[in-house]
């Protein structure tokens, strides 16, 4: 597998899906998330989680993520030229933001572009991955929130063992709550606890909150009442490539 990934980079098989965020408050688009897949020669479009866990810590993972920042900014670049003022969210692993030339690659990244275009671009990190070493991802994410003006988001919120700890010494800019909590939260009143406390929480720290797993009108709408207005899922839209996302903007 790790084999055919280093191919797969060599020979430019690697495809980038986005998934809009809208406001259920008032229908408006405000971003969308940046989402690899492979578009293998055999077996077609795969999930990221058919193959990123068999290069995780190794030097493909960071290959990919600088990819996918690369193609990313690309995509924005278009965009911007056009008009389009959207937010792009990418993943990063921890094994990427913990490498010793990661604020470097990021900097230059965003060299190749107008300046401006840095407060579009949110960096998305698994809560999980803040379990070994909190206080240098602290220090990464302030140096790039400082230098290079990018935010931060805090993702699966919810799932890991110390998620309080993370909410109050990460200084993430939003904190996505985890879909295994949204999706079950018309009928277990368990998960509608967590994610009112969630809420509540996000606005004491001063963060931003989005919803994952939105899949239906209703989730949306108790999502509203609660106070969580950004929503992510099927509901609104599944990811997309390029071509079908940007028919999709044209039409919604």
């Amino acid at each position: 597998m790790v084999g055919e990934v280093r191919t797969a980079i060599e020979e430019n098989q690697f495809v980038t899906y986005f998934q809009p965020r809208v406001s259920v408050a008032d229908n408006q688009i405000k971003g969308f998330e940046a989402l690899i897949r492979w578009n293998h020669p055999e077996k077609g479009v795969t999930s990221p989680l058919d193959f990123l866990p068999y290069i995780e810590n190794t030097d493909l993972d960071i290959q990919i993520g600088e990819w996918v920042i690369q193609n990313s900014l690309k995509q924005l670049d278009e965009w911007l030229k056009q008009g389009i003022t959207l937010e792009i969210s990418i993943n990063i692993s921890s094994n990427h933001l913990l490498s010793s030339s990661f604020i470097y690659d990021l900097e230059e990244a965003l060299s190749n572009y107008p300046v401006h275009y840095a407060q579009y671009l949110q960096l998305e990190i698994l809560e999980s991955s803040a379990f070994g070493d909190i206080q240098t991802i602290t220090s990464i994410i302030e140096k790039c929130q400082e230098k290079l003006k990018v935010t931060f988001s805090l993702d699966d919120f919810g799932t890991g063992y110390s998620s309080l700890t993370h909410l109050r010494r990460l200084p993430v800019n939003t904190i996505k709550i985890d879909q295994t909590f949204v999706r079950d939260i018309l009928d277990d009143p368990s998960d509608f606890s967590i994610i009112e406390g969630v809420i509540a929480l996000t606005r004491s720290f001063n963060r931003n909150v989005i919803a994952e797993g939105v899949e239906s009108t209703n989730h949306g709408l108790l999502l509203l009442l609660m106070g969580c207005e950004l929503a992510q899922g099927y509901q609104i839209a599944k990811p997309m490539p390029i071509a079908t996302f940007n028919q999709w903007l044209n039409n919604y």
